[in-house]
């Protein structure tokens, strides 16, 4: 019988959540099951520290979480008394720079400012129909925006698929400036150096003492790529999974609206 991961971490939106934002019942009680194997459990997603409380909702199992794609990590194994292990954030500058980086090379673009940590703490920038979520959008002038550090850029091209905005942003954008990824919404997004879901893991992982060996992750976008790198023991790809992530897995599971990774989880702890 193969042995199990000590631990697992999931991406949410796109792997776990369904498409209409929810997660089954059938999802919540194998993760409780995963938990009880004594298998620690991670969230591991872009969403920013403003949605703590809804990724807390969505992965209650979750011992650790992983957000903003990395940049602030939490060890909430006392659901009281969270302890932060990293908090990483953007300097406005940087950010300015990569900004006109890329508008040097493509034009204006749609832009949205993640700078507040507390709950639901608005966006800012330029309120756009194409982002799908009903966040509440604070209509500043950019250079406002920018006056200090921030967690997070987002960047849309009106034309521009943003997987081409992607490879144009990794062409001109050196790492050292800036991490650029992109999570399924449309939007390329830029965060700090050095910041992506692998180094975040890697907080939860030597807190834990476990081995990237010891890891199973799963995802469905280019911004799981890094943890796909970097974990050892399995890399599952949902099936509505980007193709550069589907590259890089080892098996891929059923959809997230057919709770892939619930299933592929409760087929493991029957082995």
């Amino acid at each position: 019988m193969r042995s199990l991961p000590k631990l697992i971490a999931t991406d949410l939106d796109g792997t776990l959540v369904h498409s209409d934002d929810t997660v089954s019942d059938y999802t919540r009680a194998v993760l409780e099951r995963v938990k009880a194997a004594g298998i620690h459990i991670v969230g591991a997603t872009g969403r920013g520290p403003r949605l703590t409380e809804l990724v807390r909702f969505d992965i209650p199992a979750a011992d650790f979480l992983v957000m903003g794609g990395g940049s602030r990590v939490l060890d909430i194994r006392d659901t009281d008394h969270p302890v932060v292990l990293r908090d990483e954030r953007l300097a406005g500058d940087a950010l300015a720079e990569v900004l006109t980086r890329l508008e040097h090379e493509l034009g204006t673009l749609s832009v949205l400012i993640e700078a507040g940590d507390h709950h639901e703490a608005p966006l800012w920038g330029d309120a756009d129909p194409h982002w799908r979520y009903p966040d509440v959008v604070e209509a500043r002038v950019r250079a406002e925006c920018l006056t200090g550090p921030v967690l997070k850029g987002f960047a849309r091209h009106p034309t521009c698929d943003v997987d081409e905005l992607l490879a144009v942003a990794e062409r001109v954008i050196p790492p050292d400036l800036a991490t650029i990824t992109q999570a399924g919404l449309g939007y390329i997004e830029i965060c700090p150096p050095g910041v992506d879901k692998a180094t975040g893991l890697r907080f939860v992982a030597t807190a834990l003492g476990i081995d990237p060996g010891d890891v199973l992750v799963f995802g469905d976008m280019p911004n799981d790529v890094p943890m796909f790198r970097w974990a050892g023991f399995g890399r599952v790809a949902v099936a509505n999974a980007h193709p550069a992530l589907k590259a890089l897995a080892d098996e891929t599971t059923l959809t997230n609206d057919e709770d892939g990774v619930a299933t592929y989880l409760e087929a493991m702890l029957k082995l």
